[in-house]
């Protein structure tokens, strides 16, 4: 004798709230993902592959560096005229609005201008938006590596001399978890206070 309606909508219900319990409790479930105001953590964190760049102070930096800490990515380059600048200015106002919850979190600005953007110049551009923030490059070929995993896009754009070309490159912030996994982006256009719970949710929801 076939169910009514309403009674089988009840049952199966009923059953996919024990089900949803049991789960619970033998950790079958992920705890939910952070709710961000300007972006999107991943359903399912993505590994990040080996690569080899050079931080700036000249020591290699590779995936051992992103372990351990919360990493903010952003891609740029030293002779950027806005983007690259206001971003980074914006990651130190975070910074210092976060106080010692900060001391979590790692700002890696990856510059894709390793024709132009020497240990040196990284290490003079970066360190004058905060000490605290690391600057990486490396050979076309790693740096394609990196950003393919990163979902970070970036292309030349030839100038009125060699010299002066400029680069035309993705503006989001790749957030990279402790274990080396691209866990999530933040999209512009930014605004501080959310950037600011965005970065917080993020550093306490893996405390």
């Amino acid at each position: 004798m076939a169910l009514p309606r309403v009674l089988m909508y009840g049952l199966a219900a009923a059953v996919a709230v024990a089900a949803g319990v049991f789960a619970a409790r033998v950790g079958l479930f992920a705890p939910p993902a952070a709710t961000l105001h300007s972006g999107v953590m991943l359903a399912k964190p993505r590994p990040v592959g080996e690569f080899a760049l050079t931080r700036d102070d000249g020591r290699p930096f590779t995936r051992a560096d992103l372990a351990g800490r919360w990493t903010v990515v952003f891609a740029g380059f030293t002779h950027c005229p806005d983007v690259c600048p206001n971003t980074l200015g914006l990651l130190k106002a975070a910074q210092t609005r976060l106080g010692p919850v900060a001391d979590r979190l790692r700002v890696l600005f990856l510059s894709v201008d390793p024709e132009r953007d020497t240990p040196e110049r990284l290490a003079s551009y970066v360190h004058y938006f905060s000490p605290s923030f690391v600057g990486a490059t490396g050979p076309a070929a790693e740096l394609d590596k990196l950003c393919a995993a990163l979902g970070v896009a970036y292309a030349k754009v030839p100038g009125g001399t060699p010299e002066t070309y400029t680069l035309d490159h993705s503006a989001a912030l790749v957030l990279v978890d402790p274990q080396g996994q691209v866990a999530g982006y933040l999209s512009p256009p930014f605004k501080l206070e959310a950037l600011v719970d965005d970065l917080r949710r993020v550093l306490e929801r893996a405390a």
